[in-house]
């Protein structure tokens, strides 16, 4: 299991990325500054690092250098509220893998992270998730049901792997916002719902069950 060192001092925003990444199997480990960043990234026990620049003890860029020179070759994305390109390509060139601005969709940061981790989701991680003659491969986002191919939008895709990771397990609207739509969502919203109707036309209506007061279900 791939263990994730999570940078970032706002506790809102490392709580999301942590719970996202805990829920697609990963271990993550939160830390809100430059100077525990250097000295846990050099231990050797992480396979990733995610890296805010706007860390309150020091900036990201000097906490990536440090990093560089000692030695740790973990992939690094940024992930960090500045956005221009003389920002992005400056990280780039001082040493990280990858570069998100916020805000950012969950579902685009972890596809980001398996990119960069491909290696290990190799051996690890399944590619392909199956559960009661639906299945979806992850590699080439291909959804059958029951041997038949199935079109899916992105979003669609998303919502139907987080309730492949978690067959039979209620997960709650709130859940399913965060996993799905990013940690700005609007709690308020009837999203989900749409798209569980969606997903039920498609997949078939007796895969996703309501539990009343609670949220949806694969059953």
């Amino acid at each position: 299991m791939s263990q994730i060192l999570i940078a970032e001092d706002e506790a809102r925003i490392a709580s999301f990325v942590a719970k996202g990444l805990r829920a697609a199997g990963y271990t993550p480990t939160t830390v809100g500054t430059a100077a525990d960043t250097v000295d846990l990234a050099s231990t050797g026990d992480f396979d990733l690092l995610i890296l805010d620049l706007g860390l309150p003890d020091q900036d990201g860029f000097e906490v990536l250098r440090a990093v560089r020179s000692l030695g740790v070759t973990i992939p690094v994305i940024i992930l960090t509220a500045r956005s221009s390109v003389t920002d992005t390509v400056a990280g780039l060139e001082g040493g990280a893998d990858d570069y998100m601005a916020k805000p950012f969709r969950f579902e685009e940061l972890l596809a980001r992270v398996r990119l960069r981790l491909r290696s290990d989701i190799t051996s690890s991680e399944p590619t392909v998730l199956s559960h009661g003659g639906l299945s979806l491969d992850l590699r080439t986002r291909r959804a059958r049901v029951n041997e038949r191919d199935v079109d899916l939008s992105a979003r669609e895709f998303t919502l139907t792997e987080t309730f492949l990771r978690s067959p039979g397990q209620v997960l709650s609207r709130e859940q399913l916002l965060s996993r799905v739509w990013g940690y700005d969502f609007d709690p308020g919203s009837n999203v989900v719902d749409v798209y569980v109707r969606y997903l039920r036309k498609k997949l078939g209506a007796h895969r996703f069950e309501t539990v009343r007061g609670m949220g949806y279900r694969l059953s």
